[in-house]
């Protein structure tokens, strides 16, 4: 378990994560974020990615930018949450890392905030 970065708890996961590559944390950030924009939708994935990330709407939307997202769909869904379309969401990724110093700790957060979701991934 400890090449996989997985474990029986967040506490045990964030130490074990701690431990990965940068690639590793932003492949497997990445492919957290497609697999529960399948599962649960794109809203779940920005708002969540938002709460652990610490980013304001216009935060988001540097990020999202930044990372090579194109701006001009970043959008709202019809009860007015933020929103992106999935095939996009990879962008945040390389977008955090450039636009905080501390977007490694940002990417750890997510995964170590969206634990739960792993059982089903």
């Amino acid at each position: 378990m400890a090449t996989t970065g997985l474990s029986a708890d967040p506490t045990e996961y964030r130490t074990r994560l701690a431990d990965q590559s940068d690639d590793q944390i932003d492949a497997w950030a990445a492919e957290l974020m497609r697999d529960v924009a399948i599962r649960r939708g794109v809203v779940k994935v920005v708002t969540d990615f938002r709460r652990a990330a610490a980013l304001d709407e216009a935060g988001f939307e540097r990020v999202f930018a930044s990372g090579g997202g194109p701006p001009a769909v970043v959008g709202r869904d019809r009860d007015g949450r933020l929103m992106v379309p999935a095939i996009t969401l990879f962008a945040l990724v390389p977008g955090i890392r450039s636009q905080v110093a501390d977007g490694r700790d940002r990417l750890i957060e997510y995964l170590v905030a969206n634990f739960g979701e792993l059982v089903y991934v």
